[in-house]
């Protein structure tokens, strides 16, 4: 009998609720395990070493060119009905509220998501992770739990460092290449941009440092088919992972606006 489209969409959306579950049980696992010995702090720092430090450049680059970008455009915009006075705040409140912290996560889980995946999936191939549950050591509390954490620890710092480096590029371009007055473009970003702004920018960091880092081990945790599933498994975290991101921030956005 030939399996006609019905049959293809209930089996995509059984294997979806059925990873989704999976997912939400690891997660739970790896909470469960934060709190169980051995605490094994090397494996956190190291990560959170891999995670955050080794992310720097391409964070403070993506960030400088963002506010950068935004200057220029919200200029050409504003320039029509006499509002360039209103630049300093609208660059500070998007790089605060949305685009800061979803840059940020795009730009973590691109390197260093991408890298989990394909870290774990090289394990699970190479029968690593068998290995250490022979040698009676959690694979969950060793490999997971510290990813996950450092995630959650330095993304939020990341996108903190995403954000002032974006107000320096837009005060850039807006005071010295386009000769808006400081004063007032200060004036101005101080009073649009309130703490509960930078909350929200935060809280999403948060959430989208547990996404990429999450769904990394898990993609990772379990691959099969040798090499070729290592590539799979690393090319679907990423890009569920973005679109988690992205659909993330609208959600968050509606609940904390």
């Amino acid at each position: 009998m030939t399996k006609g489209p019905i049959y293809y969409l209930g089996s995509e959306t059984i294997r979806f609720i059925r990873e989704l579950g999976e997912i939400l049980l690891m997660f739970l696992q790896a909470v469960r395990l934060t709190f169980t010995p051995p605490f094994r702090f090397h494996n956190l720092v190291k990560q959170m070493e891999f995670v955050g430090v080794k992310s720097l450049f391409i964070v403070v680059l993506t960030g400088m060119f963002s506010g950068m970008v935004m200057a220029l455009q919200t200029y050409r915009g504003f320039r029509t009905f006499g509002g360039e006075s209103l630049m300093g705040g609208l660059v500070a409140l998007s790089l605060t509220r949305e685009m800061g912290p979803v840059m940020t996560a795009l730009m973590v889980n691109a390197r260093a998501g991408s890298a989990i995946a394909a870290e774990l999936g090289t394990m699970r191939v190479t029968e690593q992770i068998d290995a250490l549950q022979i040698m009676a050591i959690n694979p969950i509390q060793y490999l997971v739990v510290p990813r996950i954490w450092a995630g959650i620890f330095m993304v939020p710092l990341l996108t903190a460092l995403n954000i002032f480096v974006g107000i320096i590029g837009g005060y850039f371009v807006g005071v010295v290449l386009l000769g808006i007055n400081s004063g007032i473009y200060m004036d101005k970003m101080i009073k649009m941009t309130e703490l509960d702004d930078l909350v929200q920018g935060m809280t999403k960091s948060v959430v989208f440092g547990l996404i990429l880092t999450l769904i990394g081990c898990y993609k990772g945790y379990n691959t099969y088919g040798g090499a070729e599933g290592v590539g799979r498994a690393t090319t679907e975290a990423v890009v569920i992972s973005s679109v988690c991101i992205l659909i993330g921030t609208y959600v968050l956005t509606s609940l904390l606006f």
